[in-house]
Order: C-alpha cells, then structure tokens, then sequence
C-alpha cells in the first residue's frame, strides 16, 4: 500500500487534506466500495439515510466521528462529494476522484474546511482509512479488517492512526 498524504492552509484558521492510493480492481468495484453501504461498512463507515443528491446520511467512522453528512455529488464512477455537518461551525467537505489506471484504479479523497492545527491527525487517519480499504479489497470475508463495530474504534485502526502520527506532525512542523 502506498497512501501518500499531503496537508495545506487554505486561511489562517482553515485547511486541508490530501490521500490517495492505487487499488488493484477496476474503477467500478472501487467505487461500489466507496458508495454502497454494505461495502462501506467493511473499511471506513457504517451509513444509514436518503442515499440520493441532497439526501442526508447519518453515519459513524471508524475513528469514531460520527454525525450528520450529505450527499453534494454523485457521478458513477468517477466523482462523490459529500459535506460533513452542513451548515455548522465543524462543516468539512470530503471530495473523492476515482480513475483507471490500466487494470487498478486510483482514489483520491480530499477534505477541506479542518482547523490547521489538526490537520495532521486528519491526514493520518484518511492514510488509514485508505489501507483499510486495500485490505477489505482483498478480503473475501466481507467483514472489516480489525474486527470493528460501531460501538468503538476498531483496536487496529487506531493503533495505526497513533503510529503514522509523529511522520504527519513532523511535516506540519517542517
């Protein structure tokens, strides 16, 4: 797995996040995996709702953040957007680009609208989101990689997260 992540100030107070990583499947499986709910629920986030544009989602992730999102942009199988908190103070926007390349495919996800000094916590944990992804990829038992439910994080993933922690805090300091 190689999930690059990079993160960037869009004001004094505001920033984002950068991750992405090539997948060996075809683009139409990736984005089965990043849309549909059953296939969600094995690497990132258990999602209930209106799965249409507009509609809104209640979801809960696998670091735990759960709240209210909705859906802004849907086109199969190339572009998603979806809007964290819509219409509060804690508002982020996670955009995802899914591309062929050859026989893999690549997802890029984005997230805009973070406090700059937590950035790097959010860069990690999307790097870790995206390795979940290339293990449920692979994974013919359908279940998430480390066993998680909704009720708290799964014991993997934040153990992850905490060890890519100090390489992201070291580029926001640099």
């Amino acid at each position: 797995m190689i999930a690059t992540g990079t993160m960037w100030e869009l004001d004094d107070t505001r920033g984002a996040i950068r991750v992405e990583d090539v997948y060996d499947t075809d683009v139409d499986d990736l984005w089965q995996a990043c849309t549909d709910p059953a296939r969600l629920a094995r690497w990132i986030v258990q999602v209930t709702g209106d799965f249409r544009v507009g509609g809104m989602l209640d979801a809960t992730f696998t670091s735990t953040w759960t709240g209210a999102m909705r859906i802004d942009v849907c086109e199969a199988p190339h572009h998603l957007v979806v809007t964290q908190e819509p219409g509060t103070d804690e508002e982020t926007v996670i955009e995802a680009w899914l591309s062929a390349e050859g026989q893999q495919s690549r997802l890029v996800v984005e997230e805009r609208g973070l406090g700059v000094g937590v950035l790097h916590f959010h860069a990690a944990g999307w790097q870790v989101h995206l390795e979940d992804l290339g293990r449920s990829l692979r994974s013919a038992a359908g279940a998430h990689p480390s066993g998680w439910s909704a009720a708290e994080p799964a014991p993997a993933w934040k153990e992850r997260w905490q060890a890519l922690l100090p390489e992201y805090e070291a580029v926001r300091a640099g």
